[in-house]
């Protein structure tokens, strides 16, 4: 039986006249109700597909929730961005969502909590039950990495460029949870083991457990939580086929297996992490295999061929293998969004990204550009966001 799939996707909520980030969440999510959700900053809401067996179950959820969200930030003079990062952002001009839980985050973690002015997309795939889910992580972890390259969509922070493709790796590890996930032989050490950091006052629920890739706390899934948001749905269906195959993979080695695969070296894996923040699509990537240094299309098509037995027993190869040929030719949202930037603004930039969360494609040829106008400290803005785009021509 194919295992279910899931995602839930957080997008910045960002205001239309100067692109930069707007605390709206509450007033957003009154008018819509299910499946959305606020989160920690008052810019940001989050929004939970249903469960599907099919990527193509999956997409048109996603794409159908995006245009409802789409569609009713408008009302509000606000436009939506699924992005690692937004360009242009304001530390403390956003709001912490009135909830004791977020209260207490922001005054115990001040700067870190402060700064959390990102959003992750996350997907979660069925296993038969939590001891497997605990198990699979040793076996998944090493190809992480790649998946966060495939997401990269946040290079530029508070208005300058980084130099990494996902600046949001970098600001996420902060946190004292965040990162490669430990090796535990069960769900019962797994669970003693979060209850010793609760006990010990770094974190106050299980649910600040931060790590790349987690059991869930309440059902038997998997859930993969390194990468970016990604601006183009189908990027996100394309990590959520992949990371299926992934746990299908680690499901069946586990199987009739007592004692652990893994040899419990995932020391390298915070460097490999750090390498697919920095590269994303357009350099190097650590190899899983070989643990050395290769072109990051390299290790993508080495991994997709790896794969494709449980990608073919999910019936997901063609779609996988058409999205990931499309993902190189076109290169992470990082670089796409960097090229915007380069060759108009910091605005433009999040015109982009808006338009593509919104499943539009393309680049805005030079005479639909808008005039630029002065901004808030001297930086580019301009009258209106996402004008000028042509219609998604894409897989969907």
């Amino acid at each position: 039986m194919t295992a279910r799939l899931g995602a839930e996707e957080e997008f910045h909520l960002v205001d239309v006249e100067s692109g930069r980030l707007a605390p709206h969440a509450t007033e957003l999510i009154a008018g819509l109700g299910r499946p959305f959700t606020s989160e920690l900053q008052q810019s940001v809401v989050e929004s939970n597909s249903g469960v599907h067996a099919t990527l193509d179950g999956l997409y048109r959820d996603l794409a159908s929730t995006r245009r409802r969200l789409d569609r009713a930030a408008a009302t509000l003079g606000l436009a939506v961005v699924a992005a690692g990062t937004v360009p242009l952002a304001d530390v403390g001009a956003a709001d912490v969502t009135a909830d004791r839980r977020y209260r207490h985050m922001r005054q115990e973690y001040r700067r870190v909590a402060d700064e959390q002015l990102i959003c992750s997309a996350q997907i979660h795939v069925d296993v038969p039950d939590r001891d497997t889910a605990v198990r699979a992580m040793c076996l998944v972890s090493p190809w992480l990495p790649p998946l966060l390259a495939l997401s990269a969509s946040s290079p530029f922070w508070l208005g300058s460029d980084t130099g990494y493709a996902s600046w949001r790796t970098m600001l996420w590890q902060r946190w004292p949870t965040a990162g490669p996930a430990g090796c535990h032989a069960d769900a019962a050490e797994y669970d003693a083991a979060v209850a010793d950091l609760i006990r010990s006052g770094v974190i106050s629920d299980a649910g600040m457990m931060y790590q790349d890739i987690r059991p869930s706390a309440h059902l038997s899934t998997l859930e993969l939580r390194i990468c970016d948001a990604c601006p183009r749905v189908e990027t996100v269906v394309l990590v959520a086929g992949l990371f299926r195959a992934l746990v299908r993979d680690a499901v069946a080695r586990l199987e009739g297996v007592e004692g652990p695969l893994c040899d419990g070296r995932h020391d390298w894996l915070r460097a490999a992490t750090w390498r697919a923040a920095r590269s994303g699509l357009e350099g190097d990537l650590v190899d899983p295999v070989t643990r050395e240094a290769l072109p990051a299309p390299v290790v993508l098509t080495g991994m997709l061929a790896r794969l494709r037995p449980a990608l073919e027993a999910a019936g997901d190869w063609d779609t996988v293998h058409a999205l990931l040929e499309e993902a190189l030719a076109c290169g992470s949202a990082a670089h796409r969004l960097r090229r915007v930037v380069r060759a108009e603004d910091l605005l433009a930039g999040t015109d982009l990204l808006a338009a593509e969360t919104r499943g539009e494609r393309g680049t805005r040829p030079a005479s639909a550009r808008r005039p630029r106008v002065a901004g808030p400290a001297g930086s580019a803005t301009a009258r209106s966001l996402g004008t000028g785009f042509p219609a998604s021509t894409g897989s969907g």
